[in-house]
């Protein structure tokens, strides 16, 4: 049983390695070993042990509309790559508390908020997280971050990895090359090259549309190519997005096939918002954030939000465990927000009623959740319980007109559900 409130960052931490292998297994495996889908699962459950994300591809802004936070609100979040749970502090919480099953999430986060707490001013910070590409920023880590970890997450960013480098050297190597979707995105890039395309020219557009003649004449061809097409028929060939097995599933049944699904996400994060309004397509389109003042940046990186993030990261912690479990050791009628990403994408309906059946004991009247989807629609109707269901209101016009906001573009549907107390 996990602790009610969890440690701060500077403060000692659970095992990183306690039990995550257990955890994951249970949160991805369905099938025996041996069999195709039980060997994609477990290959997908063992590349999920190490960096993912080292950005979060969910819009905080989107969230944080859809949330409404008050001041003194308690949020639970599942952490990914830690942007967003720092971005809600600009709406003033009393309370952020992050989980995730990923340990090398767990050691990413509780860096990045030390981070946000000590290192002594915005363009030391925004060299650390901004540009990910500085040898000082080695430094930056020894005098201000290291000093206020436990020692697990510090063994972690100094141990070596198989190259013999030292993890915390990827904040001076080009930080989001790095990752499971960093290397994903950057053998896209390779991909695109071969046909003497180049996704960085997109970058060049200064009108959308630009992006659009850039997106129709350059990167639609792209997945009409036979290798391209073969390739996503692969369960496999999309675990560097952090596609498990399941959700690969889930998408496929939608009607479509899988590269022309990809194509449409790529065709909206291409040129569905202005350049200058969205930093998920410099990370997808150029491999990082755009340079000088007026980069989109994610908030918690902006530097007006920088006052504020800094004097409110002690409010924020992470748990290395599973949202259920870490809900289960809660009070109830404790938590006002839940943001569950898209992991109910990988849940058996026993695990999806065993969540909700947390979140509802634990909610606040008139508490607010969010989730993203794969496909289109909410995944709740005809899977979770109907009585647990019906203490709930779907909001599915305003969860339709979020979706469309969402500048990441790439998931079918976001969801947003409110507590009838």
């Amino acid at each position: 049983m996990i602790e009610t409130i969890a440690p701060t960052a500077t403060s000692p931490a659970p095992a990183l390695k306690g039990g995550v292998g257990k955890r994951l297994n249970r949160a991805v495996r369905r099938n025996p070993l041996l069999s195709p889908s039980g060997m994609s699962e477990y290959v997908f459950s063992r590349l999920f042990r190490n960096l993912v994300y080292a950005q979060i591809w969910e819009d905080p802004d989107v969230d944080m509309a859809a949330l409404r936070i008050e001041p003194g609100n308690s949020i639970v979040t599942i952490a990914s790559g830690g942007c967003n749970a720092l971005s809600y502090l600009v709406a003033d919480p009393a309370r952020i508390e992050a989980v995730d099953l990923n340990p090398a999430h767990v050691a990413f986060n509780r860096l990045k908020f030390a981070a946000a707490a000590h290192l002594p001013d915005y363009e030391t910070f925004y060299r650390f997280y901004g540009q990910g590409d500085d040898k000082r920023n080695l430094d930056a880590y020894r005098l201000y971050l290291r000093p206020h970890l436990d020692e697990e997450t510090r063994d972690y960013w100094e141990s070596r990895t198989v190259t013999g480098r030292r993890r915390i050297s990827i904040f001076h190597r080009r930080l989001y090359r790095h990752g499971l979707l960093g290397g994903f995105i950057g053998l896209g890039h390779k991909m695109a090259r071969l046909y003497g395309a180049d996704p960085r020219d997109l970058l060049q557009a200064r009108t959308i549309e630009d992006q659009k003649r850039f997106f129709d004449e350059t990167l639609a061809p792209l997945f009409e190519k036979r290798l391209i097409r073969w390739a996503t028929t692969r369960k496999t060939s999309l675990f560097g997005l952090g596609i498990p097995p399941q959700q690969y599933e889930a998408l496929s049944g939608a009607g479509s096939d899988m590269a022309t699904i990809l194509r449409q996400r790529v065709e909206k994060l291409a040129c569905g918002f202005p350049l200058s309004e969205n930093y998920f397509a410099w990370q997808a389109f150029g491999r990082g954030y755009g340079s000088g003042e007026l980069a989109p940046l994610p908030p918690y990186l902006s530097r007006q939000n920088f006052e504020a993030v800094r004097s409110r990261a002690s409010r924020i912690s992470i748990t290395n465990t599973s949202l259920t479990e870490f809900l289960a050791a809660k009070a109830p009628q404790s938590v006002d927000r839940f943001i569950l990403l898209d992991a109910q994408d990988w849940m058996t309906d026993a695990q999806l009623n065993g969540l909700w059946t947390e979140i509802t004991r634990t909610a606040t009247p008139g508490a607010r959740v969010v989730f993203r989807t794969a496909p289109a629609e909410s995944l709740l109707p005809g899977r979770l319980d109907e009585t647990l269901l019906g203490r709930w209101t779907y909001h599915e016009a305003e969860s339709r007109a979020l979706h469309d906001k969402d500048r990441s573009s790439i998931y079918g549907g976001f969801h947003l559900y409110e507590f009838k107390g």
